[in-house]
């Protein structure tokens, strides 16, 4: 008999509870799936959503956006909470205009800025702080990443990173690859710094979920 506990079983459980979702979604899901093109899931995403309608989120800044996949969750939320903004970056002209197509296919557009430039620039360069910051960028770039979102995210609010179980690559010993090494840098940094309330959830490929401490505006 297999393990009840295998680390599959139990993400397609819990991809089998995610409520039903926009055929535009599944559309995406099924571009990134014939195309291996790495996307949160609806089981990252559902999750991104609630924490934006927990927060009440009105403005969130993607560090890596793809197609939109990820972004689509988070306008969901910001509409829902009555308007604000999500800013979408990608260093890519044909997956900026993609992104676009599908954001407007879901009714979104009006509340997505889409940058087409290097993430951690933009959101340096972009005024304001923000409720939410999602970070999805190159693994060996999320030590770096980690001083500007702190000053880039609002006290209270909320830092969401992808990738940090690495598909178990940072499991191995002999694995020292900058994407690698840059997980685990940034794991240690963030978890061990007394301005963060930090959790990492093994949802998919795992995911912080960070609080800066601090009183809301």
């Amino acid at each position: 008999m297999s393990d009840p506990f295998d680390y599959t079983t139990i993400q397609e459980y819990l991809a089998s509870l995610v409520p039903p979702r926009p055929d535009v979604l599944r559309d995406m899901e099924a571009y990134a799936a014939a195309h291996d093109f790495p996307i949160i899931g609806p089981v990252v995403g559902q999750f991104c959503y609630q924490v934006a309608r927990l927060m009440g989120a009105r403005s969130v800044f993607e560090l890596g956006s793809g197609f939109g996949y990820s972004t689509a969750w988070f306008a969901r939320a910001v509409q829902e909470n009555g308007g604000g903004v999500v800013h979408h970056t990608v260093w890519d002209d044909a997956l900026s205009h993609q992104a676009q197509e599908y954001l407007s296919r879901l009714g979104y557009t009006s509340l997505v800025h889409f940058h087409n430039a290097e993430a951690v620039q933009t959101l340096r360069e972009t005024p304001g702080l923000f409720d939410i910051i999602f970070n999805d960028i190159d693994k060996e770039a999320y030590p770096d990443s980690l001083p500007l979102i702190k000053e880039k995210l609002r006290p209270g609010g909320v830092l969401i990173i992808d990738n940090m179980l690495w598909h178990a690559r940072i499991f191995d010993p002999a694995d020292h690859t900058p994407a690698t090494e840059g997980v685990r840098r940034f794991t240690q940094a963030i978890t061990t710094d007394p301005d963060w309330v930090v959790s990492l959830l093994p949802l998919r490929d795992g995911v912080i979920l960070a609080y800066k401490k601090g009183e809301a505006a």
